[in-house]
């Protein structure tokens, strides 16, 4: 991983669209910064498309795409992408399972209530009244209970991932990259020839993975040295800074390189 200070202006001069993860990449340790969030709007300003690609809940990513200077936020790790409409109020949401978003939100309860009655000792989010698309469990305490916990998901034919702060399950096949891609496509006419050049993305954890292994732009925040040996992927760069800082770092390197500095 090439240190973020070290990259040459004309490999981020033609990024037009940044796309991060959240939890400990714009906050850190739980809180946003004010620094972070001017880099969103200065970024945005630029004439940059942002879009947070997180694992949180439809419920925060509809606060962030009502009132953030972002372009839009795919939220629960792929599950739906909100955009805010033209009259500044109200928000639009898109499902990666349209016509099965119903179902799918119950059978999803339903496997909730399963390994709750299996798994007594696991405990869901503290958000997860605000999740359309997925089931977020708090990281068990040892190894063998999130393998436990990693097991049963399986076995109620749901997909997972894991970061900082849950193991999240769904069902579909989808993931952070594959909405991402989706997205860029259909609402902002990206070509696939384009994707390597435009696209930056910036994250912490292990379920940012497949974006770190599908984008050549992308840059992990300090915090990745710490899972390096359970990353299947890595990012091309990385931030002396954790969290927003690290964000903030990466940010400015991009709008430096748009004024040659």
């Amino acid at each position: 991983m090439l240190l973020i200070d070290d990259v040459k202006n004309e490999e981020l001069r033609d990024i037009r669209f940044v796309l991060t993860d959240m939890d400990e990449t714009l906050t850190y340790r739980g809180r946003l910064q004010a620094r972070t969030y001017e880099s969103l709007e200065l970024l945005q300003d630029a004439g940059i498309k942002v879009i947070p690609v997180t694992a949180a809940s439809a419920g925060w990513a509809d606060q962030m795409a009502r009132m953030w200077p972002v372009d839009g936020v795919i939220a629960e790790n792929g599950g739906l992408f909100l955009t805010r409409n033209a009259d500044g109020h109200s928000v639009q949401r898109y499902y990666w399972h349209e016509a099965a978003f119903l179902n799918n939100k119950q059978r999803l309860t339903d496997i909730q209530e399963i390994i709750q009655l299996k798994l007594p000792w696991t405990r869901v989010s503290d958000d997860q009244e605000f999740r359309l698309t997925s089931i977020a469990f708090r990281l068990p305490d040892s190894p063998v209970q999130t393998q436990q916990l990693v097991d049963e998901l399986r076995q109620q034919g749901c997909c997972y991932t894991i970061n900082n702060l849950w193991l999240l399950g769904w069902l579909g096949q989808y993931d952070k990259l594959a909405m991402s891609r989706k997205v860029l496509q259909q609402f902002y006419a990206l070509r696939e020839q384009d994707e390597q050049a435009s696209v930056y993305y910036s994250g912490d954890s292990l379920n940012d993975a497949p974006m770190f292994r599908y984008y050549r732009k992308s840059l992990g925040m300090s915090t990745v040295n710490k899972v390096l040996q359970e990353m299947p992927a890595l990012p091309s760069w990385i931030s002396k800074y954790p969290g927003g800082e690290g964000f903030v770092d990466g940010a400015l390197r991009i709008l430096n390189a748009r004024i040659g500095q």
